[in-house]
């Protein structure tokens, strides 16, 4: 067993929430074609898709991560170092609502997974850093098909309303096209229109 399959594997025995396989399959058929220099991720947890992710970066290629979980990070900055990645995963410590505003580069590829109540803001924020031939993915957007459905009980509702926003937002922006894919827990994969 490989390194990244022990973390993938640490992380399903720990429930610690990883992307799943299939969803992992369609991003990585993306970076292929794109071959970003930058990408921006909402959400390390433990660093695996990042990790993932950085085998297809275009040469001298970056990832900046944002993660507010102090005990992830730790475990992240372990996985990312035994993989001798640390000088292209860059964990930015903290809360995407506070970190996003304060950025200010372009990114090629921007891969949201974290609160899922904070999808419509972080849909806002991707849409100012995004490069102009970049690409929003954003994934569990269907939230065990909740999002879509009439499901409103209250434990669940911001986890639900967040992704419902998201796709609200998506559809009423004329600048974006966006297709919706049923892997995984849900995946939007959006860009902006040619002119």
């Amino acid at each position: 067993m490989n390194e990244i399959e022990q973390i993938k594997e640490k992380a399903l025995k720990e429930h610690i929430p990883i992307i799943m396989d299939d969803t992992l399959e369609i991003v990585e058929e993306i970076l292929q074609e794109e071959h970003p220099k930058k990408i921006l991720e909402i959400g390390t947890a433990i660093g695996y898709s990042a990790i993932c992710f950085a085998q297809y970066l275009d040469k001298n290629g970056k990832i900046d991560t944002i993660e507010r979980d102090e005990k992830r990070i730790a475990e992240a900055k372990l996985n990312i170092k035994k993989l001798d990645l640390e000088k292209i995963i860059n964990i930015i410590n903290g809360d995407a609502v506070d970190v996003l505003p304060k950025l200010d580069e372009k990114y090629d590829i921007i891969f949201i997974d974290a609160a899922k109540g904070k999808y419509p803001f972080f849909l806002k924020e991707s849409i100012r850093l995004l490069a102009d031939d970049g690409i929003i993915i954003a994934d569990n957007i269907l939230y065990k098909g909740y999002t879509l459905s009439n499901y409103n009980k209250h434990k669940q509702r911001t986890a639900v309303r967040g992704p419902r926003e998201y796709l609200n937002e998506l559809e009423g922006n004329k600048e974006l096209e966006t297709k919706l894919l049923e892997v995984g827990d849900g995946l939007t994969i959006t860009r902006r229109k040619k002119i």
